[in-house]
């Protein structure tokens, strides 16, 4: 058994936060129903590479839902969603503060008719304060978050990568899955309201905002451990990273090198030191790595134990043998996507790994079955469909 089956999920989504999160519940066995516009839909369907009229960041962010294709400007859409939230169990969204509220499916709007229901609301900068309204994408998160900033070299730049967008989506994952053992202890939904700054800001803060948590005169500032542990190593055929965080770990640098003799330097011998030295310890190493294959480099260094590796491109970061091992990736077939990669979920349950959802819907896929399952008349649904509040 899935940890979240018999719950069921209603999606408001544009783009990558609260697809993701629900994505994840769905994926622990809940049943999760996107609520798409009957015009053209989530716009992620459309971004990158796609087949079939689905994109394939949309498959990975959607896989396992069902799709509803329905009007919320309508009156009667909205009254069809109210009728749907009575039995449902958590109500996703990240729209912007105001918008749900302005279609009359608001957390006191729907929570009025359902109390158990558990009501999240995603949004770029909270439900208060000067930006509350300002639209919100990853990039504009990381300018603000300091993200850009926390990169190391003094410099700003920015990560490549909807790091933002995902983890404001695993913190609402969290968030729900907090929520509904509340749920469980007291009978009682919630509302949480949810920001993508406070969830990046969050996210960094531990090692980025290092320099910033002690506020007394005497704190001496430290560098950062991105600035220590994040260089490239050049080799004579490519580079490799190098994680020696432990004196135990620099002291199997230094033996996979034939420097031992540097652990007695006056300028290295405490960490103290080395710090202090930094540049002019990494410069003596480069020279000793740039003589070396990246082969024998990793070699020498995994056999004293450091934590080291080849920086793969993506392609062989699919061919790992680590992942073979796991069973990590997996090969569906889409009926219109065709042959799918996909990747399980992280958490095993009991050492097993959860099955992999359904590969994700067309739009408005199961409008028809949907409805029926919430027992909406057929004759109401075709009286919908001409008023064209489904598609």
């Amino acid at each position: 058994m899935k940890p979240f089956e018999g719950i069921t999920v209603l999606e408001f989504s544009t783009m990558i936060t609260a697809s993701l999160a629900a994505m994840m519940l769905g994926e622990q066995g809940a049943r999760v129903i996107k609520v798409e516009p009957t015009d053209s839909g989530d716009p992620l369907r459309y971004i990158g590479a796609a087949k079939g009229g689905i994109s394939s960041i949309f498959a990975n962010c959607n896989r396992g839902k069902e799709s509803i294709r329905l009007d919320l400007k309508s009156a009667s859409g909205q009254s069809i969603i109210r009728e749907m939230a009575t039995d449902c169990d958590v109500v996703i969204h990240n729209f912007r503060p105001g918008v749900m509220d302005k279609h009359c499916l608001g957390s006191e709007d729907l929570r009025s008719l359902n109390p158990r229901l558990i009501y999240i609301a995603i949004s770029g900068f909270g439900a208060k304060g000067p930006l509350s309204a300002a639209p919100a994408y990853d990039p504009v998160i990381q300018a603000h978050s300091g993200m850009t900033a926390a990169q190391g070299g003094g410099g700003q730049a920015f990560i490549k990568n909807l790091m933002c967008d995902k983890l404001t989506a695993y913190t609402a994952f969290q968030a729900a899955s907090a929520a509904l053992y509340v749920r469980e202890r007291l009978g009682e939904g919630q509302h949480i309201d949810l920001s993508m700054l406070d969830s990046a800001m969050f996210f960094l803060f531990p090692d980025a905002f290092q320099n910033h948590t002690l506020l007394d005169e005497d704190v001496v500032p430290q560098p950062l451990l991105s600035d220590m542990l994040y260089d490239m190593t050049l080799t004579k055929d490519g580079g490799l990273t190098i994680s020696a965080a432990t004196e135990a770990q620099r002291a199997g640098v230094l033996r996979a090198l034939g420097k031992e003799s540097m652990m007695e330097d006056e300028r290295f011998n405490s960490l103290e030191k080395l710090i202090t030295n930094l540049k002019q310890y990494r410069e003596i190493l480069a020279e000793s790595f740039a003589e070396l294959t990246t082969n024998e480099a990793l070699e020498r260094l995994q056999k004293n134990d450091v934590p080291c590796a080849r920086c793969h491109t993506l392609d062989d970061a699919l061919s790992q043998e680590q992942l073979k091992a796991s069973d990590s990736i997996q090969i569906q077939d889409h009926p219109v996507m065709g042959k799918l990669r996909t990747l399980r979920i992280p958490a095993r349950f009991n050492g097993e790994p959860l099955s992999i959802g359904e590969p994700a819907p067309a739009h408005g896929q199961h409008t028809d079955s949907i409805l029926e399952s919430f027992g909406v008349d057929v004759r109401r649904v075709d009286q919908l469909r001409k008023e064209g509040v489904i598609a």
